[in-house]
């Protein structure tokens, strides 16, 4: 039962961890465009200079 107080902390650590990651790529805008890439990748047409 002792070990519960070592997993549950680590547990909620990664948590948090996980969560900061999200919300970070989140703020950053990292999910702008989630409909462009897939139709880009159908377009036969050629991008040589793609949005930054």
């Amino acid at each position: 039962m002792s070990i519960l107080t070592y997993l549950i902390p680590i547990s909620l650590i990664l948590g948090g961890i996980g969560l900061l990651g999200f919300v970070y790529t989140v703020r950053s805008n990292q999910y702008d465009d989630p409909e462009g890439d897939s139709q880009r990748i159908l377009s036969d047409e050629w991008d040589d200079h793609p949005k930054p």
